[in-house]
């Protein structure tokens, strides 16, 4: 079986990212979007990312446009909202699809090893994150409305 650090995905300058280079760590990764009621997460996400990065974790963000249109804008865009809103110096990738025939083959992989409610593979909505140990190996998925405080303890038990 594949790892999660199998896989390569966009940066947000389009080039590929290989995600080997997070091979060891703790990741939690999640589709996100910069007008999405659940955006201030993106300042838990970052408590996270500045508490445990130097212990072996990493946020990784892939903003998507599904889910209402609320992620409109560009990759400089996008970046720029963070940074400037959030602080946000956890990595931003490439705008991707999460769902659909145009998915992403790495959320297709996330949504495969941890399916949602009564098995759904489906993504439901902005700010799905998903936990992957450090075998590469996906742990678990929390919906939009888990907050990352409340994956604070499942983090530190992993690394």
């Amino acid at each position: 079986m594949t790892a999660i650090t199998d896989f390569t995905v966009k940066g947000a300058d389009g080039m590929p990212v290989d995600l080997s280079g997070y091979v060891g760590k703790v990741l939690l990764i999640v589709n996100t979007a910069s007008k999405c009621g659940f955006t201030p997460q993106y300042e838990g996400l970052e408590a996270l990312y500045r508490k445990f990065k130097d212990r072996g974790f990493a946020v990784l963000a892939f903003p998507c446009n599904q889910f209402g249109a609320q992620e409109p804008g560009d990759a400089a865009e996008i970046a720029n909202f963070c940074t400037v809103t959030y602080d946000v110096t956890f990595p931003l990738f490439a705008k991707i699809d999460v769902n659909g025939a145009g998915a992403d083959p790495l959320f297709d992989r996330l949504k495969k090893d941890a399916p949602g409610l009564m098995g759904s593979r489906g993504i439901k909505w902005n700010f799905t994150k998903f936990l992957v140990g450090r075998d590469g190996k996906t742990i678990r998925r929390y919906g939009p409305q888990t907050t990352p405080a409340a994956i604070e303890a499942d983090i530190a038990e992993l690394l």
